[in-house]
């Protein structure tokens, strides 16, 4: 039954978008971010819903939009170069039949991020595509964050709505996404024109960042854990009672203790102390190996290249007798081998070298930048044309610094959703400049169009002084 429901839907908005070809590019953010071929059990698993999403978006701009104001950008070029360096490691990559598998979901998702920024060049696309992602995300959400209230969280035990420990699926990758979407979730509480601001809507938006904000907790993922606390420290600057705003947040988490699990505390703790986790040893153990492993290859190995990584080191085990009163500790040596690099910029150190590093980190920098040079730039404005920009920016921008975190300890450097939050920042940035430079357009018109006063009181004067003509 599922499946029907997912089929009618999705053609539901294939026969919208004869008319409105948007709707294609929403379709396909929508398919990507939820996967609903995954979901379902019987027909829609066999059909490629995916790549007709996918097809019908590049077609239907290409045939049909009316392409006014689409730009490229030097964002855009970023993703392109890094793309095409992933292709030309693809080529020499150690691992060459994993590379390729990994390959076949990056090209996608490089792609697509280069093509959304042409097709939201107006305020309407950019709230649509943002709204599209929040709710579809929300809906991962909702269902993670009942589970977890009604006392079904753990870590590795969680279940969403498919059995598969990848993607936006994976549980700290879901922690990051939805912790940096809250202030583009609170941002349609004020200047939503598709779904207009509403009690109800403000209602909706507290209960979703609630859920939010519960992933972490359900899925005990350390990096959520982070997140909310960056999260915390970034909208300081945009609370106007600061002191409010840090004193409630510890009223809130102590709130907050009695309610959790013992092994959520189990498995905090070994933030302050990695040296006793094996998973945070471990994840140490291969940080160190990628660095001497660039050094080596600073051209990188290609995709999955940590698969050759090996390594032995010590680790404290502490174990407590039967009384519970006497704990033990000796130190024991672990080997492992071809464990995943854990951090996005180990990520793409050890499969794209240094210059994919530097593309990557020029990408997410300067889009950091752009949001804050946007936020400046339309700060304070009143009229309601212009007012949303700067807090879309402001939220963008955080978005993408929660990202950055997250993305520290887990390799997500290519994650689809987060390139779709590229796009949409190349998207808002092109818009800003679009309006910008007809602005400064009326500006020199209207100077070109003012008479020159000075040299009309001259004529005056001259005209009707005496006359020294000879008769």
């Amino acid at each position: 039954m599922i499946d029907f429901v997912f089929l009618a839907f999705i053609g539901f908005i294939l026969a919208l978008g004869f008319k409105r070809p948007y709707f294609w590019v929403l379709l396909y953010v929508y398919i990507d971010i939820l996967a609903p071929q995954n979901i379902g059990y019987g027909i829609i698993q066999s059909v490629p819903v995916s790549l007709i999403a996918f097809g019908a978006a590049f077609v239907g701009w290409i045939m049909f939009d009316k392409k006014e104001g689409a730009r490229f950008s030097l964002r855009q070029g970023l993703i392109l170069a890094l793309l095409i360096w992933c292709f030309i490691t693809l080529q020499f990559a150690d691992f060459p039949e994993e590379a390729a598998t990994k390959w076949d979901w990056v090209w996608k998702a490089m792609v697509f991020a280069i093509f959304l920024p042409f097709t939201i060049t107006t305020r309407e696309r950019i709230e649509a595509l943002a709204l599209t992602m929040v709710l579809t995300v929300g809906m991962i959400v909702i269902s993670t964050g009942m589970k977890t209230v009604l006392g079904g969280g753990g870590y590795g035990s969680l279940k969403f709505f498919v059995k598969d420990n990848s993607g936006i699926y994976e549980s700290s990758t879901l922690a990051t996404v939805a912790i940096g979407l809250i202030p583009v979730i609170m941002w349609f509480t004020r200047f939503g024109t598709i779904i207009k601001p509403h009690w109800t809507v403000t209602v909706f938006a507290g209960a979703l960042c609630f859920a939010c904000l519960m992933i972490p907790i359900g899925t005990e993922a350390r990096t959520g854990l982070l997140c909310i606390a960056a999260l915390g420290v970034f909208l300081l600057r945009y609370t106007e009672r600061r002191l409010m705003f840090i004193a409630a947040a510890p009223v809130l988490a102590l709130m907050a203790l009695p309610f959790l699990p013992q092994s959520y505390y189990d498995r905090m703790a070994t933030i302050a102390q990695p040296g006793g986790d094996e998973s945070a040893s471990t994840r140490m153990q291969v940080w160190a190996w990628t660095l001497d492993y660039a050094a080596n290859k600073p051209l990188g190995g290609g995709f999955d290249s940590y698969r050759s990584n090996s390594f032995t080191y010590t680790m404290p085990v502490r174990t407590t007798n039967e009384d519970g009163n006497t704990t033990t500790t000796e130190y024991r040596e672990i080997t492992d081998e071809g464990r995943a690099f854990h951090s996005s910029f180990f990520e793409l150190l050890g499969e794209q070298g240094y210059p994919g590093l530097i593309l990557w980190l020029l990408l997410h920098g300067l889009g950091v930048w752009q949001m804050e040079k946007t936020y400046r730039r339309w700060k304070g404005k009143t009229d309601e044309s212009e007012a949303w920009i700067s807090p879309l920016a402001a939220a963008l921008q955080i978005g993408s610094l929660i990202y950055l975190v997250g993305a520290t300890f887990q390799g997500i450097g290519y994650q689809p959703v987060m390139l779709m939050i590229v796009g949409l920042q190349i998207g808002l940035y092109s818009y800003v400049q679009r309006l910008d430079s007809a602005k400064r357009f009326l500006v020199a018109d209207r100077v070109a169009r003012r008479p020159n006063k000075g040299a009309s009181r001259r004529a005056a004067a001259t005209n009707s002084g005496p006359d020294l003509a000879m008769p």
